[in-house]
């Protein structure tokens, strides 16, 4: 290893130490250790590690190909600990400004959503509706208007005709009245046998099915 290459390797491992600390903060900043179950902050920390090692692994497999030497694990403690005494504090404020941010810009687009989109939509949904509601009301008041002309109508016509019928009925000669009261009573009788053998044949073919 040339000492171009194990100064790059120190420079790397010195920032990936510093940047290990700030991923650290970050981490714990999210997490909320106390509000969280002992087995979830326990799988988290495990993939934290698993990240970290890899991320670590990999820069030092692009710097000088994977090979590892002590002076690696002091430079990753020596960034660790520049990071801790000169950056933390100013990473940390930095953090929650981006986090403020991102919280004020998230707020911000859902009133706008709530504004413009969700409350406008919701109210033509409520104006579509009520206009439905209304227009049926109105239908079936109009209908029901209707169907009461209708029968008063009817039965303005019917009533009339009826005495008519009745008056014809009574001028009619009484042979006349008997053979219409004969043809009368056969079409009802026929209609009847009609009906009975139409209940037999369902009777018959529901116990057929069964």
């Amino acid at each position: 290893m040339t000492l171009s290459t194990q100064f790059l390797t120190m420079l790397s491992m010195i920032g990936m130490g510093s940047l290990f600390g700030a991923m650290l903060d970050t981490y714990q900043r999210f997490l909320k250790r106390p509000k969280r179950k002992s087995i979830i902050v326990f799988i988290n920390d495990l993939f934290f590690w698993i990240i970290q090692a890899l991320l670590i692994f990999y820069t030092l497999f692009q710097v000088n190909n994977g090979e590892l030497r002590f002076y690696i694990f002091l430079a990753l403690l020596c960034g660790f600990a520049a990071y801790q005494s000169l950056l933390k504090g100013l990473y940390l404020k930095f953090l929650e400004l981006v986090i403020q941010l991102v919280i004020s810009v998230f707020r911000f687009i859902k009133k706008t959503y709530l504004l413009l989109i969700y409350k406008p939509v919701l109210w033509l949904i409520q104006l579509v509706i009520s206009i439905i509601l209304l227009l049926g009301r109105g239908l079936y008041t109009l209908v029901k208007f209707i169907l009461k002309v209708v029968l008063f109508v009817v039965k303005v016509i019917l009533i009339p005709v009826q005495k008519i019928i009745l008056i014809f009925w009574n001028l009619l000669p009484k042979a006349l009245k008997k053979n219409v009261e004969k043809l009368y009573n056969k079409m009802a009788g026929n209609f009847k046998g009609i009906k009975e053998y139409i209940v037999k044949w369902i009777m018959k073919w529901k116990k057929t099915k069964e």
